[in-house]
């Protein structure tokens, strides 16, 4: 069966796990848990441990929802304080008792959507708004697109994430998101922009060229090539 990876994709709504073969296939179900309020890092933590009680695997792939340097959390804008600065990756490796390596979850998705080819963008409309930037299949790390300026003094994720759908409704909500792709466009110059996240399915325009939705999957099978450079 060779190496399994547990994947974890930490989320400002839910928390998902997987089992994953060496080669990227689904081993286990996606299971899902609501993610707990407030979101503490030991409140997290249990869930994730809760999840992964019975499942074999040999190693432990994390998509976090900010900005991760060296398996620690620098920001966490939708869950709580305790998380900065907070050493995650050696967290989950003691809690689960096997390597661990922890990114960010936008980073992780697009690890997992990716073809390889020229400047690709990635984008999660979710709870907030993640993205991933990748050239040639090299990642640049850390982007955070979701806290830069958007429109009318407000960034990505305060007038497209999860909040703002809720506010203001679908159909407001599909006429901001075209306006930016078209600047996100203009800034990157894209061969390729893949959007996923749960609020993917609430698009209901047609996507211009270069521009894919990829299903939520994706931030979990990405977690097979956080290890591919060994």
């Amino acid at each position: 069966m060779g190496i399994r990876t547990l994947a974890v994709d930490i989320g400002g709504s839910g928390i998902k796990v997987m089992v994953l073969s060496e080669d990227g296939n689904p081993l286990t179900e996606r299971d899902r848990s609501e993610t707990p309020q407030p979101a503490t890092p030991d409140a997290v933590l249990d869930i994730v441990t809760a999840l992964a009680q019975d499942k074999e695997f040999d190693r432990v792939s994390v998509g976090f929802p900010g900005v991760v340097r060296a398996g620690v959390t620098e920001t966490a804008a939708n869950l709580t304080p305790e998380w900065i600065l907070f050493d995650l990756c050696t967290a989950i490796t003691k809690r689960l008792d096997k390597p661990t390596r922890v990114i960010n979850d936008a980073d992780m998705q697009g690890l997992g959507a990716i073809a390889g080819n020229g400047v690709e963008l990635v984008i999660t409309l979710g709870t907030g708004f993640g993205s991933a930037l990748f050239v040639n299949g090299r990642l640049v790390p850390n982007l955070e697109m979701g806290h830069h300026p958007f429109r009318k003094g407000e960034t990505y994720e305060q007038q497209l994430g999860r909040a703002a759908l809720d506010q203001i409704g679908k159909k407001r909500w599909n006429k901001r998101l075209p306006e930016a792709i078209a600047t996100l466009q203009n800034l990157f110059n894209f061969d390729t922009l893949y959007i996923g996240g749960g609020n993917t399915k609430h698009i209901n325009f047609e996507l211009p060229p270069k521009v894919k939705t990829v299903p939520n999957i994706s931030g979990l099978l990405g977690g097979i090539a956080l290890w591919n450079n060994d």
